[in-house]
């Protein structure tokens, strides 16, 4: 052993002597890089610290008896074999496997998905719910999952999908979880992936309904299981009563932090700080740029002035987004420079496939980010650069940016990871995470079920029943709620809603040309519709309406020919993503809410528009299309798959699982149809809707 490493190795000896554990961890890694960057065994006395501060996993060579016998005793099965556990996952392993509620607060590194494999591979739960931020980590989840477990459970993140009799993984954002409550059998284990989210504070747009989530299924779920990053305390709450907080501070890669912006002086100066970093750094990067118009800055100044790294699997893909979304696009050229580009608003599927590339040595070098990166995936990178200190319009708070930061470094792949700060990072902070029902939620009949409202509370909620009833004619709001399955999770919506129904019936009166064939018919009662959610279309109502109107034909015609249509209106492919979106989301849920209300307001003389509601829900793609894109099958391969014959999605009976099922049996035909960059997008749908065994058959 040389007299570096002897010395580095009697230093972090001290640290433990000392009690300062994190400091001999730290050391440990920094120690373990070392070795792995001059191809040098770890003598054994670093195997020796390795051991004493729990980096199980990182016990590779040389090892004791003793050694040995201990990986063997922090070993589990994680559903595709035996996986060597650190010591704090152990430990938080054993606490579910004996039953406790638990609330998890560890750092991004510390590898809480293993945990959720071993306990389902080990405890065999027959029903597992998974709520998810977002509709990218449940695909995310789903395919894991699904590979480990497929054989025995059914996986399950659609919606439209039956529970299995033998038991499910369901994994659903709050939203679809809410929606499939009818449908949703006694849990087994209810899994809060992201858990802070219920918190206003951490996020206003997703607290209610994750709250409403968290009260209908754990009360329903013989085990809860709640996970967040960064979280110093817990207030105790209804929403966690029972549940232990076990709060893990213990980092299995050590960050290196660059503070550039010291040193910057103007924008160009940062420009050029970038290309420094990106030239020089080695690894994969991921460019955390905050904001829609920072990505599009940053992309800029790429492309004039970064020569990058492609490949010949880059250029297809380049040639493949050409083709399928037109020219004027700036993905397809950054991804001649290895750029690529993540923003939470591109087809899912594209999104997914960027990830894939991303994690492929010949794929994307450089991933530019907005906060989509850190709340929607699971992903890291070798180098991690803060280009801009804000998450949209609000600066980064401390919470934002330790998330961002643990995005560096990887297990196994990169010891030490590093962290380019090109601005001021916010203030440190301890973060205490507080629990409370919001005031929307007030008055939802099934949240009154779960939950004990104050003296306040319950007189407002007193109040919100009383209007509702009024307009509803005197009947029980309540029972009409309860019975009419309203989805949002604002109760002020609802008394809007219902306000406006009774007042300007006449309004509503064209409320059945939703059901026409001619996309000129909905004008009026789509602009009626906008109205009632002013502020949340991100166009005018006019382009939206207009919008909506042209991508009725989306399944009929190609993206290129739709952007030509809709030209004149001045929406380009990055405002077509965003626009797509909000008719699949919000308009959809708006228009099932006034559908369902309007049922209530008028009982016998009702109009239903649903089939236009499942329609804009779905894009206005076929169902199972529109659900093959959350698993990484674009739309246009599944046009092809139409016009050869291999599945009708039009069919009025297809159906996610057996559209799957066609497209596996069919799998060689399919290749034999499919082109070019088409095949990898395929193998890459395939490795995540077939059981392990069965894909592995596959590939030979």
């Amino acid at each position: 052993m040389d007299d570096l490493l002897f010395a580095r190795c009697a230093l972090i000896n001290r640290h433990l002597e000392l009690g300062d554990e994190q400091e001999a961890r730290d050391g440990v890694i920094q120690l373990l890089d070392y070795c792995q960057s001059q191809d040098i065994a770890p003598p054994p006395v670093l195997n020796a610290l390795t051991r004493m501060v729990g980096l199980y996993p990182y016990l590779r060579t040389g090892l004791s008896w003793d050694e040995r016998y201990l990986l063997s005793a922090f070993s589990a099965d994680a559903g595709s074999g035996e996986v060597v556990l650190h010591r704090e996952q152990a430990t938080v392993l054993r606490m579910l496997l004996d039953g406790a509620n638990l609330a998890l607060s560890a750092p991004t590194s510390f590898g809480k998905s293993f945990i959720v494999d071993a306990f389902i591979s080990i405890k065999r739960p027959r029903n597992v719910l998974i709520i998810v931020p977002t509709l990218a980590l449940a695909d995310e989840t789903r395919r894991r999952l699904h590979v480990k477990f497929g054989r025995r459970l059914k996986v399950i993140t659609a919606t439209e999908e039956e529970p299995c009799e033998a038991g499910n993984i369901f994994i659903f954002p709050q939203e679809r979880a809410i929606s499939y409550s009818a449908k949703m059998p006694d849990l087994d284990l209810l899994i809060v992936d992201e858990f802070y989210k219920a918190s206003r504070e951490f996020d206003r747009d997703r607290s209610a309904p994750l709250i409403r989530a968290i009260l209908k299924f754990g009360a329903k779920s013989k085990q809860r299981y709640y996970l967040a990053p960064n979280i110093a305390s817990l207030r105790e709450s209804p929403f966690t009563e029972g549940m232990v907080f076990h709060r893990v501070d213990f980092n299995t890669v050590f960050l290196r932090k660059h503070e550039v912006y010291h040193a910057i002086q103007g924008a160009q100066a940062k420009t050029s700080a970038l290309m420094e970093i990106l030239q020089n750094a080695g690894g994969k990067t991921l460019v955390y740029a905050g904001t829609y118009a920072a990505i599009k800055e940053v992309a800029t100044a790429l492309l004039d002035q970064f020569e990058g790294q492609g490949s010949e699997l880059l250029e297809e893909f380049h040639q493949w987004l050409v083709e399928s979304y037109g020219p004027n696009w700036l993905l397809p050229r950054l991804m001649r420079r290895g750029v690529g580009v993540h923003n939470g608003q591109l087809h899912r599927s594209i999104g997914q496939i960027q990830i894939k590339l991303y994690e492929d040595p010949d794929g994307i070098q450089v991933l530019l980010s907005t906060s989509s990166i850190i709340e929607g995936v699971n992903t890291s990178a070798q180098n991690v650069v803060l280009w801009k200190n804000r998450n949209g319009a609000s600066r980064l708070t401390d919470f934002e940016y330790r998330n961002i930061i643990g995005r560096s470094g990887r297990m196994f792949r990169h010891f030490v990871g590093h962290v380019f700060i090109l601005e001021a990072p916010p203030a440190e902070q301890v973060n205490q995470l507080v629990l409370e029902l919001p005031e929307e939620l007030l008055g939802l009949p099934d949240v009154e079920e779960d939950y004990s409202l104050n003296v306040a509370q319950k007189g407002r909620a007193d109040d919100f029943r009383r209007e509702v009833s009024q307009l509803l004619g005197g009947r029980d709001a309540d029972e009409v709620l309860r019975d009419h399955n309203v989805q949002t999770s604002d109760a002020s919506v609802i008394k809007r809603i219902l306000t406006d129904l009774r007042q300007n019936p006449r309004s509503w009166s064209g409320l059945s040309y939703l059901n026409s064939e001619d996309p000129k018919e909905w004008r009026f009662t789509l602009f009626r519709v906008l109205y009632l959610d002013p502020g949340a279309w991100d166009t005018t109502y006019t382009k939206f309406v207009a919008f909506t109107q042209v991508i009725a034909k989306n399944w009929v015609s190609t993206i290129p020919e739709l952007l030509e249509e809709l030209a004149g209106l001045d929406i380009d492919l990055d405002l077509f993503f965003k626009l797509e979106r909000n008719v699949s989301y919000k308009l959809a849920a708006l228009v099932g809410d006034v559908n369902t209300l309007q049922q209530a307001v008028n009982p016998g003389r009702h109009v239903d528009v649903s089939a236009f509601v499942v329609r804009a829900a779905h894009a206005f793609l076929p169902p199972t299309v529109f659900e093959l894109e959350e698993y990484g099958l674009p739309r246009m391969i599944s046009r092809k798959l139409q016009d050869a014959g291999v599945v009708d999605f039009e069919a009025a009976d297809c159906r996610l699982s057996s559209a799957i099922q066609e497209i596996v049996d069919q799998r060689s035909l399919v290749r034999e149809i499919l082109e070019g960059f088409e095949c990898y997008i395929f193998d890459y749908f395939l490795s995540g809707v077939m059981p392990e065994s069965d894909a592995n058959d596959a590939e030979h």
